[in-house]
């Protein structure tokens, strides 16, 4: 009986027919195999939204393979991801099959693995299951509704904008978020505060502390806000400590930190860039290649689980393979007394995956040296760590809080300091943080210090400081914005990062996402007349429709229907916008050539200052005043 298995990719393919041998024939479809008509009538909006699928030319070769290898099998078992892509190619390969009239008298069967090794595979073939529809729909109409989006809405842009610009619904409330940011960064004001800190000497230990009450009054951030304000400040403590202060307060408390849990797509992407440097799109690929299994000298292994996923469970298997690691090398100390779970916070997760881990504990990294790239390398560590890590026990700091009065308790400073004394999970990895750094656990030591103790003064001193804009955001501290605000899903978010690139609606500077004039006008065109469909919870809100689908409890084609109808109104009111209404702002001021209004346009190289006089007055000049 011959047997026939199909997955996506030929790497794949390759991990595959290592584990099952002869007992099978592998093929790849090479990723998706059919795909919307790339014209007008793709999605039928008069005809109960019927799409139009073709079968995608770059890929029809492996598509006649796939045919070709049916004709001679009995049973086919479609092993593509285990997501609702994944589920949609298996759907389109069934149905190129029917409509060859290939599936007669053929056991064709939906299998799906978490990972590909031996165990995992054998495991989906013993229980395969049908397509599931359901999946294969959310898929449907979210790609419906890109191409409604894309199709209808991309034409306007190049109607009113330029050509080659597009819009998308995930992709145009993303770069909202840019520009908001942007804004606030242009209309932030900053202000002046100080803080004033005193230096003492304990047994040769020198030690910072801040002032917090001023004559029985908290200090807040713009309590002194001037240098004069705060000599006058200095200059009266000074004169009270006499070069003493007196300990009022010491708390001692332990504190804990819990590890971090594994990864999900979202959290692996955004490490990836904080810690290892990588791009979002690098992130993924890499990933992409250590689940589809590497070469590493004993045949082809799949390193680590699926890479798209929302959840942060361990497989029971999982679980009792990683504490029985920690047990055979850590102390006692190291392994809770119970496995921790933990709960995904995601707005819209999805289906029940297995958040990303390796697939075998005990594949350490330091085994893997030399048979990995550097890239491949740097992310299977940072992976297999944090794993490992996510099943450790918190690491324990000893925190002690002093307050030194000058004078009467009317002036206090406090001085804070912690202690590592147990590392817990931070002996194998802590997680980064965007827009901050991470301290050394051990950099607030504080000197034994008891109340009632009278220490000397080493200087009173003020620091000027300016309260500073929020961050443009960083490809890591948007892919969790996006997260946050439920906007598409963290599988797509490398993509659509692209797409904002690729359109030159933003450029990276210093690893920082800045607008262009394009990407401006663009979202004030889309602001302005497309609200609804730049809305935050709007997008949220489809995302969670598209996953009611999927569970089954949503029909697809009303979604459509709803979401088309207004859309569909709107693209008509907008035709008639006139084009120097999107492309042109006046600037309250006059010509110096022929006396008539000076309006900012977006040129082919950006914002220019133009006549609104022209074609007869040609007078022009750059945004930053050179004619």
């Amino acid at each position: 009986m011959s047997k026939l298995l199909i997955v996506e990719s030929p790497s794949k393919a390759k991990t595959l027919k290592k584990y099952l041998g002869n007992k099978f024939d592998v093929l790849a479809s090479y990723g998706h195999v059919r795909d919307l008509i790339p014209k007008t009538g793709a999605v039928e909006t008069d005809n109960n939204f019927k799409m139009n699928y073709a079968i995608i030319e770059r890929n029809s070769r492996h598509v006649d393979e796939i045919a070709k290898a049916v004709k001679k099998s009995d049973e086919v078992y479609l092993a593509t991801d285990p997501d609702r892509e994944g589920e949609a190619i298996s759907w389109h390969i069934l149905e190129i099959l029917n409509e060859k009239k290939l599936t007669k008298d053929k056991l064709i069967k939906r299998v799906i693995f978490q990972e590909i090794t031996k165990s995992a595979i054998e495991h989906a073939i013993e229980f395969p299951r049908d397509i599931s529809m359901p999946l294969v729909n959310a898929q449907q109409a979210r790609r419906a509704l890109d191409y409604l989006v894309g199709f209808n809405l991309s034409p306007l842009l190049w109607k009113k904008i330029r050509r080659g610009l597009s819009a998308g619904r995930v992709q145009s409330p993303a770069l909202r978020l840019i520009i908001e940011r942007e804004i606030e960064i242009e209309k932030f004001i900053s202000q002046e505060y100080w803080t004033i800190h005193l230096d003492s000497i304990k047994s040769k230990n020198k030690f910072q502390a801040k002032l917090i009450q001023l004559d029985n009054k908290k200090v807040e951030q713009f309590t002194i806000t001037s240098k004069e304000q705060h000599e006058s400040i200095v200059g009266k403590l000074l004169l009270e400590s006499a070069g003493k202060t007196r300990v009022t307060r010491v708390e001692k408390k332990q504190r804990t930190r819990n590890p971090a849990p594994p990864f999900t797509t979202s959290t692996l992407q955004q490490e990836s860039v904080r810690k290892l440097g990588f791009t979002t799109s690098r992130a993924m690929r890499i990933a992409q290649q250590l689940y589809e299994g590497i070469d590493i000298g004993s045949g082809t292994v799949g390193l680590i689980t699926y890479m798209r996923t929302d959840s942060l469970t361990l497989s029971n298997e999982a679980m009792n393979q990683i504490r029985g690691y920690i047990q055979s090398n850590f102390d006692a100390d190291y392994l809770p007394k119970t496995p921790i779970f933990y709960k995904t916070k995601s707005k819209n997760a999805q289906e029940a995956h297995e958040a990303i881990r390796p697939t075998d504990i005990s594949r350490t990294p330091q085994s893997l040296v030399g048979k990995l790239s550097p890239e491949q390398f740097k992310l299977y560590e940072m992976i297999w760590k944090r794993s490992l890590a996510s099943q450790m026990t918190p690491a324990k700091f000893d925190a002690v809080s002093v307050d030194l009065a000058i004078g009467s308790e009317a002036n206090l400073f406090r001085a804070t300091g912690q202690t590592l004394v147990f590392p817990g999970f931070i002996a194998i990895y802590t997680e980064s943080l965007d827009d901050a750094s991470n301290e050394d656990e051990d950099s607030l030591k504080l000197p034994p210090i008891e109340t009632g103790e009278i220490l000397t003064v080493d200087k009173i001193y003020g620091d000027q400081h300016f309260t500073e804009p929020p961050p443009r955001y960083s490809e890591a501290s948007l892919v969790k914005s996006l997260e946050e605000y439920g906007i598409g899903r963290p599988s797509t978010y490398a993509s659509i990062i692209s797409t904002l690139q690729d359109r030159e609606y933003v450029i990276l500077d210093k690893k920082r996402f800045m607008p262009t004039d394009v990407g401006r006008v663009v979202n004030k065109f889309l602001t302005e007349h497309f609200t609804r469909y730049v809305d935050y919870d709007f997008t949220a809100g489809l995302e969670s429709s598209l996953d009611e689908i999927a569970e089954n409890n949503k029909e697809w084609v009303p979604l459509l229907k709803n979401f088309w109808d207004d859309f569909n109104k709107t693209i008509a009111e907008k035709s008639n916008i006139d084009r120097a209404e999107i492309t042109q702002e006046a600037i309250h001021e006059d010509c110096p050539k022929c006396g008539k209004p000076l309006f900012s346009r977006l040129g082919r190289r950006g914002k220019f200052i133009g006549c609104s006089g022209y074609p007869d007055c040609d007078y022009t000049r750059n945004v930053n005043g050179d004619s």
